[in-house]
C-alpha cells in the first residue's frame, strides 16, 4: 500500500508490466462482445489498454444495447472499459463508470444493464484469475481506502506527525499484500495473470534478492512473454544497481551544456537524484532534499539532480522556485533519460546514495531517512 504515495510511475497505472515496443510475441486476435441491455441514450464505450508497449485507446458505439471491440495482443492485459453517455463526455481518463478487465485472446463477454462498472466478465481465463486475486485482496483495498482517505486529509492539512505514523499503517497493510500475492503466485505459476501480479509484489523498487526466486518459479510461457522478457531486463538492471554495487558511470550536460560526469564527485559522498518538475511527490521531496544538503554540505556531502523533464524552462524554473542549490542535469527526454535508465528508474522521486569510493550504500530514502543516513555515515 506504500506504493499509492511512493511517488509517480511511468505511464501509470499498467505501467509495471510494459512491453517491448518492438514487439516480440505473435500477436494474436481478441473480441470484447458487450450488452448494455437497459441502455436508453445514445452513448460510446472507451477501451485503455497498453499494446506494443504504447497506450492504446479505442472507441465503441452502443448500437441497439450491443459494442463490440476487435484487435490483437502479444499477450493477456489489463484493460478498462469506460461507458459515457452523449450529453455528458468527458475526457477518457475523467470517466466514473468504468470497468477494469484483464482481455485475452478469443472472445471476451460483457454483459451489464445500464452500468459498465456493474458488468459480468466471461470467456477470459486471465480475467477469472484477476478477478479471484481481487477477491482474496479486497479486505486490504477496502483498509488501503480508508488509509488514503486519511493520507489526503493529513497531507491537505499539513499534518506532518499524523502521515508518519500512518506510515506504519501502510507498512502492515503493505506486508500483508505481498502476502496475499506471493500465495497467489505460488499456488498459480502457469497463471496468465502471473506476470502482472510479480510485478505488483516487485514494486518499482525491485529487490533482486527476493523477486528473483518468484520469477524463476513462473512457467517457461510467462518468462518469454513479453512482458516475462522485459521485467527480466529489470531484474538484471536491479542487480546492478543494488546496495554494494559500483555506480554505473553516466555523464550530462547542465543547464550551460556542460558535460557533468558521476565519476567527477568521487572522493565524497553523492546522492543521485532522479526526479522532476511536473512531479508533485518529487516536489514534496525536495524540502526535505534541501534540509540534508544544507546540514551536510560541508562534511563531503553532494548531490547530482537528474532531471526527467523535456522542457528546459520548466526543470530549471523548478530549480529555482525550490532552492535546489546542487548540481543540475538532464539530457531532456523526459521518461527516455539516458541515466535515468540506466539505473532502471520507473518511477519518481528515486535516489542512490554513493560513497567516496563509488560504491552504493543506500537507495531510495526518503523524508528524514536521508538526514538520518548521512548523520550515521558523516559523524
Amino acid at each position: 500500500m506504500k506504493k499509492i504515495i511512493a511517488g509517480i510511475a511511468l505511464l501509470a497505472p499498467v505501467a509495471l508490466f510494459a512491453q517491448d515496443k518492438k514487439g516480440t510475441a505473435a500477436a494474436k486476435p481478441y473480441t470484447i462482445q458487450g450488452t448494455v441491455s437497459q441502455q436508453q441514450n445514445p452513448a460510446t464505450v472507451y477501451l485503455r489498454m497498453r499494446k506494443g508497449g504504447e497506450n492504446f485507446v479505442d472507441s465503441a458505439q452502443i448500437k441497439d444495447g450491443k459494442f463490440t471491440f476487435n484487435g490483437t495482443l502479444e499477450e493477456p492485459g489489463l484493460a478498462s472499459l469506460m461507458l459515457v453517455q452523449k450529453g455528458s463526455e468527458k475526457p477518457v481518463s475523467m470517466g466514473r463508470d468504468m470497468l477494469a478487465v484483464f482481455v485475452d485472446k478469443g472472445i471476451v463477454t460483457i454483459n451489464t444493464t445500464d452500468s459498465i462498472s456493474k458488468a459480468t466478465v466471461s470467456g477470459s481465463k486471465a480475467n477469472d484469475d484477476y478477478k479471484k486475486l481481487n477477491e482474496q485482496l479486497k479486505e486490504v483495498n477496502e483498509k488501503g481506502a480508508v488509509s488514503q482517505k486519511k493520507y489526503r486529509e493529513l497531507a491537505q492539512n499539513k499534518d506532518e506527525e499524523g502521515i508518519k505514523k500512518l506510515e506504519e499503517e501502510y507498512d502492515a497493510l503493505d506486508a500483508e499484500e505481498k502476502k496475499i500475492e506471493n500465495d497467489f503466485l505460488s499456488k498459480n505459476t502457469s497463471s496468465p495473470i502471473a506476470m502482472f501480479v510479480l510485478n505488483q509484489v516487485a514494486g518499482y523498487d525491485l529487490k533482486p534478492a527476493e523477486i528473483t526466486p518468484l520469477f524463476k518459479k513462473l512457467n517457461k510461457e510467462a518468462k518469454n512473454s513479453p512482458s516475462g522478457k522485459e521485467f527480466s531486463k529489470r531484474l538484471e538492471s536491479a542487480r546492478k544497481t543494488a546496495v554494494g554495487q559500483p555506480a554505473i558511470e553516466f555523464a550530462q550536460a547542465d543547464a550551460d551544456g556542460k558535460n557533468i560526469s558521476l565519476s567527477s564527485f568521487r572522493g565524497k559522498y553523492v546522492l543521485v537524484d532522479f526526479w522532476a518538475s511536473w512531479c508533485g511527490p518529487c516536489r514534496a521531496e525536495n524540502p526535505n532534499v534541501v534540509k540534508a544538503y544544507d546540514k551536510f554540505k560541508s562534511k563531503g556531502f553532494e548531490i547530482l539532480g537528474v532531471s526527467l523533464d523535456d522542457k528546459k524552462d520548466k526543470w530549471l524554473a523548478a530549480v529555482d522556485a525550490d532552492k535546489l542549490t546542487w548540481t543540475h542535469v538532464s539530457d531532456l527526454k523526459g521518461w527516455k533519460n539516458a541515466a535515468a535508465d540506466l539505473y532502471g528508474v520507473r518511477a519518481i522521486p528515486q535516489n542512490v546514495l554513493i560513497d567516496p569510493k563509488g560504491k552504493i550504500v543506500a537507495k531510495n530514502l526518503r523524508g528524514d531517512e536521508l538526514a538520518s543516513k548521512l548523520e550515521e555515515i558523516l559523524k
